[in-house]
């Protein structure tokens, strides 16, 4: 029972950042952008600490949390990107994504040769995605009271968050290097 709970904590941030990638389009809501993405940032948070707390993991739940905090980024680094016209955050979402896709392929081939600890999950790369949900929020607050020199914070950020991201992709790479 607590599984399911955990696994629909998990589905509605996914739902979430459809609404809130939705709302950054039409350019009026930011300030309810914000709140909901605070929501999904908490839910991030929720779902594993029941799911922990009440010894309620399940393989599909560990599967769809990483892939529900990667499509809320990727959601909001894109709209962010177009909704700014930034080539900065467009290039910076694209290593993003890349890494992403890298690590994903690299799980998959761990999963395939049975080396699955090569790519579990770093403390590193809760730090890389707390980063990057730190990241979008700091350019949903500065679009949610007009401030720019929030944005170029957020540019800031940026920067670092590829930097981190790129480097936990390298980490799990050496790793599965590795374990061969």
């Amino acid at each position: 029972m607590i599984a399911n709970i955990v696994n629909l904590i998990t589905l509605l941030r996914i739902f979430l950042a459809m609404i809130i990638s939705l709302l950054i389009i039409l350019g009026e809501s930011y300030i309810i952008a914000l709140m909901l993405f605070f929501i999904a940032g908490v839910s991030d948070y929720l779902d594993g600490f029941l799911a922990r707390k009440y010894n309620a993991t399940s393989e599909i739940g560990e599967i769809l949390d990483p892939i529900a905090d990667k499509i809320l980024i990727i959601f909001l680094l894109v709209t962010l990107s177009v909704n700014l016209s930034s080539f900065l955050l467009a290039f910076c979402s694209s290593l993003i994504i890349s890494r992403e896709i890298w690590v994903s392929a690299l799980r998959d081939y761990c999963s395939r040769k049975n080396i699955p600890n090569a790519t579990k999950v770093t403390y590193i790369a809760k730090i890389k995605t707390s980063v990057q949900l730190f990241t979008i929020s700091l350019y949903l607050l500065g679009l949610a009271i007009n401030n720019m020199i929030l944005i170029l914070l957020g540019d800031a950020l940026l920067v670092l968050s590829v930097l981190v991201t790129i480097y936990t992709g390298y980490i799990y790479t050496l790793n599965v290097m590795n374990s061969k």
